[in-house]
């Protein structure tokens, strides 16, 4: 069952999120010595990412990964590992040994089948055949996207064996993007999940309801799912 906590306003969903991304990475560090970190792009990210920079998280034994990329380079205003540059990684002091970029400027093809290698070679694989990803943050479009996974596409068909993926047609500039595929968000040990804005509710809702390829985020693995999402973007009264 889906875990949903509602909150005030956008800036307590960013410091609820911190305590539990930071509460994850270090349960997965107690019981592994190590913890593998997923994040996102957009707006609403942005500011769990400064709080997380000052979290109590040993960087030093966790690698940061990405759950999407646009097809831009790394200094490009789009870019989201220029977000987490800016937000986190400098900021925490995270070594960039540990920070596992997707090389959006190879395009979505050859980006993709770059990083399925390196997330093959360097994650550990549990019963299935797919690398695990200890925490993986997530926003959520109005459409109900998640990562670059868009209502109806293609890649939501996508081989179970499937890693990652490129995008060439995204409905949202810019059209050509890189995404880590449904199965290794399902395989994850835990999705976080943030939601802002009164623009953001009916997605939510929907997301919360049946299952449907019309509603990425309604796909996920909701026994490994947490969202925290302001008031204006809950379906439901707030409970807090």
């Amino acid at each position: 069952m889906t875990r949903l906590t509602t909150c005030v306003d956008a800036e307590a969903v960013a410091v609820r999120a911190a305590e539990e991304i930071t509460r994850q990475l270090n349960l997965a560090l107690e019981q592994r010595g190590s913890a593998h970190l997923a994040l996102s792009g957009g707006t609403t990210p942005g500011r769990t990412y400064e709080l997380l920079a000052s979290s109590p998280v040993a960087w030093e034994r966790t690698d940061v990964w990405f759950a999407d990329e646009r097809c831009v380079g790394p200094e490009d205003e789009q870019s989201n590992y220029r977000l987490a540059a800016e937000s986190l990684l400098t900021p925490g002091g995270v070594p960039t040994s540990r920070v596992h970029r997707m090389e959006g400027e190879l395009g979505p093809e050859r980006g993709a089948h770059s990083y399925a290698e390196e997330l093959r070679a360097r994650l550990p694989v549990d019963d299935g055949e797919l690398p695990v990803l200890d925490v993986v943050v997530l926003g959520i479009g109005p459409d109900g996207h998640v990562a670059s996974l868009f209502p109806g596409a293609r890649t939501l068909d996508a081989p179970e064996t499937a890693i990652c993926l490129g995008v060439e047609h995204s409905p949202k500039p810019p059209p050509e993007r890189i995404t880590l595929s449904l199965q290794m968000l399902r395989v994850a040990r835990c999705c976080v999940l943030l939601a802002t804005g009164a623009a953001k509710a009916d997605a939510v809702d929907a997301m919360l309801g049946e299952p449907s390829s019309h509603v990425p985020a309604s796909l996920l693995r909701r026994e490994r799912l947490t969202v925290i999402a302001d008031d204006s973007a809950s379906p439901a009264p707030a409970q807090r």
